[in-house]
């Protein structure tokens, strides 16, 4: 048997990382197209709410590809200091999916209050997204 020498062993794992980070980049254009769509959806009920007289918050949540959850802010429209953006995208994910949300990501027009990354802890929300930008705000807490 034959060992490789070791310029011709690292010339092969050359090529192999090179075809990998070709393969990872455009991994990552798919991954930034998708945040940019959910980024915009959020932003459409931030519109949404505003044109509706509410104040100016937006959410989705999101399962895979999928929007799962639409939040338009309505604190003003329903009276209730509740009816954040964020909780109203939960409540509509949890309508579609049932109360256990694991394995979904919101997307939101601004970060979520204290109030509203608990409920999304509670929810099983794995990570929140915030801004124009999708800043990623991590796992939700409880505290």
């Amino acid at each position: 048997m034959r060992l490789i020498g070791r310029r011709t062993l690292l010339a092969v794992l050359v090529n192999i990382l090179a075809v990998m980070g070709t393969r990872l980049a455009a991994w990552g254009a798919v991954l930034d197209e998708h945040k940019r769509r959910f980024v915009e959806a959020a932003f459409a009920m931030k519109d949404k709410a505003e044109r509706s007289g509410d104040q100016a918050y937006g959410a989705v949540v999101v399962r895979g590809a999928a929007i799962v959850g639409w939040g338009p802010s309505r604190v003003i429209a329903k009276h209730d200091w509740n009816a954040h953006a964020e909780r109203e995208a939960i409540r509509d994910a949890q309508a579609a999916l049932g109360a256990d949300l694991a394995g979904c990501v919101m997307y939101s027009t601004s970060r979520p209050c204290v109030n509203c990354e608990r409920a999304a802890a509670e929810a099983g929300i794995m990570r929140m997204y915030f801004g124009a930008e999708a800043t990623d705000a991590g796992v939700p807490r409880r505290s």
